[in-house]
């Protein structure tokens, strides 16, 4: 039998749905539909030039025409990411604010702070890692070590002893060297420079003896021959450097450093819009001159799913914390 339609309840329910849409509720289908209708800020936890900085505008430049918007690059540099992070974690849960963040500022910085203000995992949403850095470790040509299993030899038999540089307290390298010291069970002696290159001068002249560096430090000098490379930092060969076996294959099984760069939302981001998110930037990324742009500052491109990064980024924070934590380490002036 056919069902009557009470007329009076359908038109209700139409008055009822002209209002909703009037008063901005609309179903979640209809929102994603909607966005963007306005600019998006992109935060960069750092002053322009840079690593991160670069991969910020690689991407607001990709991904602008393809959202139909434009994407504005917003340096917010300062305590160490944290001053971009908080803003961030604490903006609008509506895809208009986005943070470019590195491991610094969702994984190693806020292991090391005891009063961090936010969490990095439980105040963002992942959209999708962007891109990849290694580290090298390379020492002074007079120290006896042709590899990693010569120095770690050299290294317990002298403990103590051997002397290396970093750009500072809680940097990369310092916490890579602690890794290392941690994992191959040896003892070195911790110099600290307030930089990059004061620390690699220190290690050419002969001061200090081993050094983990970032690529772009390192790749002249190895080439040179003024210092020696005996391992990169990740868990692959470097499309940079495929020549240098990595320090995971060369007897310290599992070793990693890597700097990560990743785009975060607030957490409670809408679902549709983190994954038009992902799969734009994925689509727009996978180009040559991205890749050939971020190979000039020492950058491998990777991009992710949202599991995938918030995987990553829970798994390396747990795994710093506690390196930062056992080796006591904490940021200059904590």
């Amino acid at each position: 039998m056919m069902r009557s339609f009470d007329l009076g309840k359908v038109a209700s329910a139409i008055a009822l749905a002209s209002a909703a849409v009037g008063a901005g509720i609309a179903p979640p289908a209809s929102r994603a539909q909607a966005w963007p209708s306005k600019p998006i800020r992109l935060v960069v936890p750092n002053a322009p030039g840079g690593g991160t900085d670069t991969v910020a505008r690689l991407i607001a430049e990709k991904l602008g025409p393809a959202l139909g918007q434009q994407i504005v690059v917003e340096n917010r540099g300062g305590a160490g990411g944290r001053i971009a992070a908080e803003l961030v974690a604490r903006s609008p849960k509506d895809g208009y604010v986005l943070l470019l963040g590195s491991a610094a500022t969702l994984i190693t910085g806020p292991a090391l702070d005891a009063d961090r203000r936010y969490d990095p995992v439980r105040d963002f949403a992942a959209v999708s890692l962007a891109g990849t850095t290694a580290y090298m470790l390379v020492t002074h040509p007079s120290l006896p070590a042709r590899n990693v299993r010569e120095l770690v030899s050299l290294a317990r038999a002298s403990p103590g002893h051997i002397a290396y540089a970093t750009t500072g307290q809680g940097g990369p390298a310092h916490l890579g060297a602690e890794l290392f010291q941690a994992m191959a069970k040896v003892t070195m002696i911790h110099v600290p420079y307030k930089g990059g290159a004061p620390a690699m001068l220190s290690l050419l002249q002969g001061e200090t003896f081993v050094m983990v560096s970032n690529f772009l430090t390192a790749l002249p000098p190895v080439r040179a021959g003024r210092v020696r490379a005996l391992g990169v930092t990740s868990l692959e060969r470097s499309e940079l450097a495929p020549g240098i076996p990595t320090i995971a294959e060369s007897g310290l099984p599992g070793f990693e450093l890597q700097q990560f760069y990743s785009v975060v939302a607030p957490a409670g981001t809408p679902v549709e819009v983190l994954q038009r998110l992902n799969r734009e930037i994925v689509r727009r990324l996978a180009v040559p001159d991205v890749k050939q742009r971020l190979a000039h500052e020492g950058i491998e491109l990777r991009t992710s799913t949202p599991a995938e990064l918030d995987r990553l980024n829970a798994g390396q924070f747990a795994r710093w914390l506690k390196v930062i934590e056992r080796a006591g380490i904490r940021r200059s002036g904590q």
